[in-house]
């Protein structure tokens, strides 16, 4: 992508880039294929329960995501700079997740990973939200596409690297290095703290390289009343932007069925499967492979024929696959359509930021973001109630993974009404 004039160079907007490949190993390795499968397997009394339990804890976080980030977002807008909320969330994101070594094998220890994992959940959902807000500052709207792609193929791409490294370095050698105790679970706990280091190091050009916004020199607490009074207003005026409304509340349900199913991926791999913890992340490690093609491949596609059509082509796949995966038994047929899932994962979140980007008014975009981070986030406990309020009623995580799919299905007709605005 070259640079125009007063643009972001090339190494700016790399490095914007590789944020993404430095948060997505939290996800990948602790939310979705390991830790999660590990406290279900081994923390949690039984799969069933743990499910259960996992559920709970992302719908609290969610909520508090949902709460925190618009009132944090208007503040930003105010204040001007993006990093220093960044950074901040990004390091408590750090610190619980290095934390999460300390989980034992035993069942006195699931409140704590409960606790810790929501805080790192909460810590990680709200630098998102000031890491996406940047993106429309560094290229112009027929490029949004591709800079939002290539930005989720990278962080597909890190989430793997950091879950190879886990799988050799540490969960599956017969002989567990540094003196760990597999006992006690030491060599899957110490995924943890490598996913810590790993987000700490490779956040750093972004910080080194990427422009911020410049600050307003507003006072904080001027910034704080402030933000939240246009907080309001634009809660107030949301009507008038009916088209972003729209679009928001169709994020809101479709992306609630998306953190849902890979929230419990691993899980329902795990105790429907029978699939043992390093099988798990070798389908991990297969799905990010295929979610970061589709990623960078489907980013030329949302700068050719736009954002809306890019999500619409992937809802629609996703449920069809989705559907079929619900019937299988074999693990050869689940690996077929959870890869085939994964090639269409990509593009909709990445096309949802584009379309989120454009439109975004220019002078309120962190507060419009910490909207969109709202969406994804105020109904997120309703996904996973859902799906554990059915695995219990029926004693089945297939019955619990089939309410992801209406999710999906009703985002779609939702998002059909959505305008996208033209590029520049």
């Amino acid at each position: 992508m070259r640079a125009e004039a007063g643009s972001p160079g090339p190494l700016a907007l790399a490095s914007w880039c590789v944020f993404d490949w430095a948060n997505s190993a939290f996800p990948t390795v602790i939310t979705t294929f390991l830790f999660s499968a590990y406290f279900i397997g081994y923390v949690a009394d039984d799969p069933v329960t743990g499910t259960a339990l996992w559920g709970q804890m992302a719908s609290l976080a969610g909520l508090a995501i949902a709460i925190a980030s618009p009132v944090l977002g208007g503040i930003a807008d105010q204040g001007g700079r993006r990093k220093p909320w960044l950074a901040m969330f990004g390091l408590l994101s750090v610190l619980a997740t290095a934390a999460l070594w300390f989980v034992r094998p035993e069942p006195e220890d699931v409140v704590f990973a409960l606790v810790v994992a929501g805080i790192a959940t909460f810590a990680f959902e709200l630098a998102s939200v000031f890491y996406n807000a940047m993106l429309p500052d560094l290229v112009p709207n027929d490029r949004l596409g591709r800079l939002s792609g290539w930005g989720w193929g990278l962080g597909y791409a890190g989430g793997l690297a950091c879950l190879v490294l886990g799988l050799l370095i540490f969960v599956q050698p017969e002989q567990a290095p540094f003196g760990l105790d597999k006992d006690t679970a030491e060599h899957v706990r110490a995924v943890a703290p490598l996913v810590a280091v790993w987000f700490a190091v490779f956040a750093l050009p972004l910080f080194l390289f990427t422009p911020d916004r410049p600050g307003t020199a507003m006072p904080p607490a001027l910034a704080v009343r402030n933000g939240l009074s246009s907080l309001a207003h634009t809660l107030r005026q949301l009507p008038r932007h009916r088209n972003v409304a729209k679009f928001l509340i169709a994020k809101m349900i479709y992306i609630d069925g998306l953190n849902t199913l890979f929230a419990f991926g691993g899980i329902y791999a795990a105790g429907s499967f029978g699939m043992s913890l390093q099988e798990v992340m070798v389908f991990g490690i297969l799905l990010n492979v295929t979610a970061g093609l589709g990623a960078a491949l489907f980013a030329w596609v949302d700068d050719w024929i736009g954002a809306k059509p890019t999500i619409v082509i992937a809802l629609i796949a996703m449920s069809a696959l989705g559907a079929a995966i619900l019937l299988v038994e074999s693990k050869a047929a689940f690996y077929a359509f959870g890869l085939g899932i994964g090639i269409f994962v990509g593009p909709t979140q990445a096309a949802s930021r584009s379309l989120m980007a454009r439109l975004a008014p220019p002078d309120l975009r962190t507060e419009f973001f910490g909207l969109y981070a709202f969406a994804g986030k105020a109904t997120a406990f309703l996904g996973p109630a859902v799906l554990g309020w059915a695995t219990f009623a029926f004693d089945s995580q297939r019955a619990g993974m089939a309410t992801i799919l209406p999710f999906f299905v009703v985002g779609l007709l939702l998002l059909l009404s959505v305008r996208e605005p033209r590029s520049d």
